[in-house]
């Protein structure tokens, strides 16, 4: 079995909710299997610190999930257009995988979650981008084939699956679409993580 790694940061848990639909399709495509990680949050007080294994849910990310995973789905909540700063914390420490091109030629995804309609889901997506290009990863997004792309009122884009909740529906948890497009993504870059190493 080769692994998919499904990293993401979740404050209110809907980007897990979006995690843990792209691990069901990675985990759908025969010889693969999602390694689901989270990171420690940021603190603006200097002492203060996470405890080393999560009180909930899955474990801590270590560097070694780089070099083992087949490829990477990476999700964040929108922080101001932007990834929240404890997954940005991580990518800016991964600078020796960079140099030894742990995660060149890997298939990649991205997936995201806001609060509000126009609060930055795209521009999340496209910067969180970035830093996977830098490493040398093939970028992997939902095409318009996928239907609910098409039909959704909620979340789900071109660049990756997205979750759009609307004042007032904090706790609902993802749209029955936003759930398909994030499967459909993880099943699309568990197919091409599994044809990248089928080869000789």
């Amino acid at each position: 079995m080769k692994d998919i790694l499904v990293l993401y940061y979740s404050r209110h848990g809907a980007t897990r909710e979006l995690a843990l639909a792209i691990a069901h399709g990675v985990d759908s495509v025969p010889g693969m299997q999602a390694r689901v990680r989270t990171v420690p949050a940021v603190s603006t007080v200097c002492e203060a610190s996470e405890p080393d294994i999560p009180t909930e849910g899955p474990p801590y990310v270590e560097l070694r999930d780089l070099e083992e995973c087949a490829g990477l789905a990476l999700g964040s909540p929108t922080r101001f257009g932007n990834m929240a700063a404890a997954l940005k914390y991580f990518l800016d420490g991964t600078t020796p995988q960079w140099l030894s091109g742990t995660l060149s030629g890997k298939p990649a995804c991205v997936f995201t979650s806001t609060g509000s309609l126009h609060g930055g889901q795209e521009s999340t997506l496209l910067s969180m981008m970035l830093p996977l290009l830098h490493h040398g990863m093939l970028i992997v997004g939902i095409p318009y084939t996928e239907s609910a792309l098409s039909t959704t009122q909620t979340g789900g884009t071109p660049y990756g699956a997205s979750h759009f909740a609307r004042a007032g529906t904090a706790g609902q948890g993802i749209s029955a679409e936003e759930r398909t497009l994030a499967i459909a993504l993880g099943a699309r870059v568990g197919r091409t993580a599994a044809s990248m190493t089928e080869r000789p």
